[in-house]
């Protein structure tokens, strides 16, 4: 028994091809090796952070600077577990304009056995304002980054460990979602099995909010009236599935008219003034073209309203989309907003040199001809990206597969009512998407439902099945309505 017990003990302990500090001489195309270190288990304080992230396993840390072009300085960290590696590869996502490495997410890979990577994408710092003058830095945003990073992270884990991982993941939400449908569609072999959440494509959605509420002072929502257009959504359309629990579970269906709220006499903190109802419709409806009246990209779901802040609050819009309209597409920081045509200033920003980053092309073929699996998510109460955005994608990647294919065995949708970005909400917003991913990659399982769940003050008080679309989670007619198990999906 002890000779048992001891074999299962080395069995854990990866056997290593070289030893951490040596990865510094390493020679990979465009690659210097800034730094290898080995990191005891314990706490890690990420630089830049006051902040220890807690009991961690002990790992090897790599950092190094890519540099495909001559003006490239394309930051990464490898991360590599000392004992009990999985014999896999995680990358993780980033948000916003990235601008620096992922640390938290980093973390849960490294705990799960992962050998794991992220990259501050090429610049440092939240804003879009490295764009300006530099179509190189830009494309490194867009895609080429995480390319290069995926490529030069898996010859540091087969030099490290003597093999490379038997299998790679990537797993990204907003901009992290995005950079997971750019790597299938222009790198389909890097990866074998995608999560890609509330993929961060760039539309005029923040604009079109803004001219909505903020062009006209009369016509802005305050945030304490948030709540009051919330609970009228709610009212109006949480009962169209036959259950009333607090969540809109088909924000599609749901035809909410905020006039129901105007206010009969003198303006309240529990009604809405005629502009402020005009606002409130712009921002549920499809953008379109003032004088074609072409729909554009889709808005907001009902059921988002506790978040408008992000993209109405004022008094300027969303800064990440500001920054993409004034770095990118006018190349003027002094540009005003307010200046926007919806018509002819739509078409200069649609054009493919200022959206290198977008990820829309339907053609999924190759990634799905490797056996490559992909799950896309999304919470329907986003206040950030439109959910519609992304049941408009998984429905182009449907159409556009071959004849003779089922496009359902490799790629699959899944919708949280109530759910905000990427996370949070008055929805069940906790659900193991890595391990449905590798279920369905690695056993042949696809996931039929994925049970998620939403925790008050650190205790679970709802679980509810996430059902592949266009399935929605179906009470069964009795049993508690906060338990998973008493629903189907249909």
């Amino acid at each position: 028994m002890l000779k048992v017990l001891l074999a299962l003990a080395l069995a854990s302990v990866p056997v290593m091809a070289a030893t951490c500090e040596s990865l510094t001489a390493l020679r990979l195309p465009g690659t210097v090796i800034t730094s290898s270190q080995t990191v005891p288990a314990g706490d890690f304080t990420a630089p830049g952070s006051r902040a220890p992230l807690k009991n961690l396993p002990a790992f090897c840390r790599v950092a190094a600077t890519l540099k495909p072009t001559a003006d490239s300085d394309i930051k990464i960290e490898v991360w590599l577990p000392l004992a009990a590696w999985n014999r896999k590869y995680q990358a993780v996502g980033n948000g916003g304009w990235a601008g620096v490495i992922s640390y938290s997410a980093l973390v849960d890979a490294l705990r799960a056995g992962y050998a794991t990577s992220s990259t501050d994408t090429g610049h440092v710092g939240g804003s879009g304002s490295f764009a300006l003058g530099h179509p190189e830095k830009l494309i490194d945003f867009g895609w080429r980054s995480v390319h290069e990073m995926t490529v030069r992270s898996k010859a540091i884990v087969d030099a490290f460990y003597g093999s490379a991982p038997r299998l790679s993941y990537w797993n990204g939400c907003s901009t992290g979602g995005r950079q997971g449908l750019k790597e299938a569609q222009r790198f389909p072999a890097d990866y074998d099995g995608i999560i890609a959440g509330a993929s961060a494509n760039r539309t005029a959605l923040a604009l079109w909010v803004a001219f909505a509420e903020l062009k006209d002072p009369a016509s802005v929502i305050p945030k304490a009236k948030y709540a009051a257009v919330h609970r009228a959504a709610i009212a109006a359309c949480d009962a169209n599935d036959g259950l009333k629990d607090g969540l809109i579970e088909n924000p599609a269906k749901c035809r909410f008219d905020p006039k129901t709220i105007e206010c009969k006499g003198a303006d309240g903190p529990e009604c809405l003034t005629a502009p402020q109802v005009e606002a409130a419709r712009k921002i549920y409806a499809e953008a379109k073209n003032p004088r074609t009246g072409r729909n554009l990209f889709p808005s907001l779901a009902p059921g988002s309203e506790l978040g408008w802040a992000v993209l109405g609050g004022g008094p300027e819009p969303s800064p990440i989309i500001l920054d993409q309209y004034k770095y990118v597409v006018f190349r003027n920081p002094a540009w005003d907003w307010r200046t926007f045509d919806f018509d002819k200033d739509i078409v200069r920003s649609d054009t493919p040199e200022n959206l290198v980053m977008n990820a829309t092309d339907p053609n999924l073929s190759q990634f799905f001809g490797h056996n490559g699996k992909m799950i896309l998510y999304h919470g329907w109460a986003d206040p950030n990206i439109s959910p519609f955005s992304t049941v408009e994608y998984y429905k182009s990647v449907i159409d556009s597969a071959a004849r003779g294919t089922k496009p359902s065995d490799s790629i699959r949708l899944f919708l949280e009512p109530g759910m905000g970005h990427c996370g949070g909400g008055e929805g069940p917003n906790t659900f193991d998407k890595v391990g449905a991913l590798e279920n369905w990659v690695e056993k042949g399982k696809a996931p039929d439902k994925i049970i998620a769940s939403h925790a008050t003050k650190g205790v679970v008080d709802r679980t509810r099945p996430l059902c592949p679309y266009p399935q929605v989670a179906t009470w069964k007619g009795s049993g508690n309505t906060d338990e998973a198990a008493n629903f189907i999906c249909k």
